[in-house]
């Protein structure tokens, strides 16, 4: 029932907001240039890694030795923009589609933090990730490491299509708001170091 939900769903909003995608696409092209979009490899369904793809919101900007600069200051005007609207997450509606995703769920992570997991965060990926999910609504980016994936076990534990269609519900309140886009002094969420016990 989950994944028809999530065809129906994904398709309809894609239907929906292909003219705004297409309008996003032309605004980055021209005030960040190419790529448009942001491509990552991340931890799926069972820890099985995909491409995830998002609205490009950064620069490529290195420093003398070759190396990326601190997120924000590479993130732009405009980027800042499409995260505080979520309206970066997009094109992961074609993961959706794809399988590699489900509407809800705990948020895809890099593979690289796959072996610092302890058992019950590993547990994480017995679910598709999702564009959204519990940890999302209840503090998004300004919840510590710990409290996100406190919040990722326990959906996994109590999930249900009404509590998707909650999660929905609220993520749409949360982006009008704008609440909890960034962590603390912090551009993005910093990465994650691991604390198996």
């Amino acid at each position: 029932m989950k994944r028809l939900f999530d065809l129906f769903a994904a398709s309809l909003i894609f239907l929906l907001l292909w003219p705004l995608m297409l309008l996003l696409a032309g605004v980055i092209y021209c005030k960040i240039g190419r790529p448009v979009l942001f491509r990552q490899v991340r931890a799926g369904f069972h820890a099985k890694p995909f491409t995830m793809y998002k609205f490009r919101t950064m620069l490529d900007v290195v420093d003398t030795d070759g190396l990326p600069l601190p997120d924000d200051l590479r993130m732009t005007t405009l980027g800042r923009s499409l995260r505080a609207s979520s309206l970066d997450e997009l094109p992961e509606l074609w993961n959706v589609l794809k399988g590699d995703m489900s509407l809800v769920g705990p948020r895809p992570l890099l593979m690289e933090y796959v072996p610092l997991y302890n058992s019950a965060q590993l547990r994480r990926h017995e679910v598709r990730p999702g564009i959204t999910g519990w940890a999302q609504v209840n503090g998004r980016n300004a919840l510590t490491w710990d409290e996100k994936f406190k919040l990722d076990l326990w959906y996994i534990e109590n999930r249900t299509f009404r509590l998707d269609c909650k999660v929905l519900w609220l993520t749409i309140w949360k982006v009008l708001l704008g609440d909890g886009v960034s962590a603390t002094g912090s551009a993005t969420m910093p990465k994650f170091k691991g604390n198996k016990y």
